[in-house]
């Protein structure tokens, strides 16, 4: 078994989920809560496989070591650094995307 890292969210990427649950909240304020703990379980698994995400396509994003993330309609960006996964930024994949990360 792989050793554990660290996930850390950085407050972009906190602020992020506040959104997106407070966006979902308005139709449903229970799915809201379930859709945000799933984002977060399935970004947990970062800490055992850091690597699970893709290198992403834009040239800006890959110079500075991002990968993404594709968890559902959204994506997750984050950086690998030693034992710690930095999560940026969790946004909607219909977003122009080189402006927000």
């Amino acid at each position: 078994m792989p050793a554990k890292c660290a996930v850390r969210y950085l407050p972009a990427a906190e602020r992020d989920l506040l959104s997106i649950h407070d966006w979902i909240a308005t139709d449903s304020p229970s799915r809201a809560l379930a859709f945000v703990e799933e984002l977060d379980r399935r970004i947990g698994q970062l800490k055992t496989y850091p690597y699970l995400g893709r290198i992403p396509r834009y040239p800006n994003l890959q110079k500075f070591g991002y990968r993404v993330l594709v968890i559902e309609a959204y994506l997750v960006f984050y950086i690998v650094r030693g034992r710690i996964v930095k999560i940026h930024r969790v946004i909607h994949g219909s977003r122009y995307l080189e402006d927000i990360v």
